[in-house]
């Protein structure tokens, strides 16, 4: 089964547009586990323009509530960041290759180019316990990278596929690369002298409750989806006609 991981950068981000406690994180982060998702994501970056470090402590705690529910933590790994993962002690740490700058993550690592800061990094989170992740694209050759650098999992960006969803030829196109990667990361290794089992395939960005399922069909062993912006646009579309009523009814 697929485990869906809510990410609450989204919520984080509206919250900060005003100086006020709402909508809070953490309750709709427990909404969430209680509906049934797998876990919460997090990215805090160095300008908190989301997820803010004092959003962490509360955010864990409340994870930890949920029996087998999963606290992933992802960010670019500078000193900053492995030091708040080795201080949270998530189960997945998801590496990204953001620039500070970039509104959101938009394309995998160039895992060659950063070999020995993606070695490194992987090995530490290696000793510690945690489960590593790289957010790759969907190329044939990342996963074979990510695995030789030490990573545990994978993370393949299906921004492109999100992107493309209505024309159906070239959302294929897209599928036939993201699922051709999956394959490869889910066998590699296994016939190579330094036995470990292989990468773990988890995805994310611009997934929708409309593009998902072909996604899954393409690849059936998805261990994880992490999912914030299309999560949050739905839950508007399914949620505000309610939250209009509550209103009038409050104006009685």
């Amino acid at each position: 089964m697929t485990a869906l991981s809510v990410n609450l950068n989204a919520i984080a981000l509206l919250r900060n547009r005003r100086d006020l406690p709402w909508p809070d994180v953490v309750q709709l982060g427990q909404i969430a586990l209680e509906a049934g998702a797998g876990g919460l994501t997090v990215h805090p970056r160095p300008d908190e323009r989301h997820i803010r470090r004092d959003d962490l402590a509360p955010l864990a705690a409340l994870v930890a509530e949920f029996p087998g529910a999963e606290f992933n933590m992802e960010g670019y790994p500078n000193e900053a960041f492995i030091d708040l993962v080795l201080h949270y002690r998530p189960t997945q740490a998801t590496f990204v290759p953001d620039d500070p700058a970039q509104a959101t993550s938009d394309h995998g690592w160039d895992i060659d180019a950063n070999w020995e800061l993606l070695s490194n990094t992987c090995k530490i989170m290696r000793t510690e316990g945690i489960r590593s992740a790289l957010f790759i694209d969907g190329e044939a050759d990342k996963p074979i990278a990510a695995w030789e650098v030490g990573a545990d999992r994978v993370e393949l960006y299906t921004g492109p596929y999100g992107a493309c969803f209505q024309d159906k030829q070239a959302a294929n196109a897209e599928l036939h690369k993201l699922s051709e990667a999956a394959l490869i990361a889910n066998t590699v290794g296994l016939n190579q002298q330094r036995v470990r089992h292989p990468l773990g395939v988890n995805a994310g960005h611009d997934l929708t409750a409309a593009n998902l399922p072909a996604l899954k069909r393409a690849i059936p062993f998805l261990a994880e989806v992490s999912i914030g912006h299309g999560l949050t646009a739905h839950a508007l579309h399914t949620g505000y006609h309610q939250a209009v009523k509550d209103f009038l009814e409050a104006l009685k």
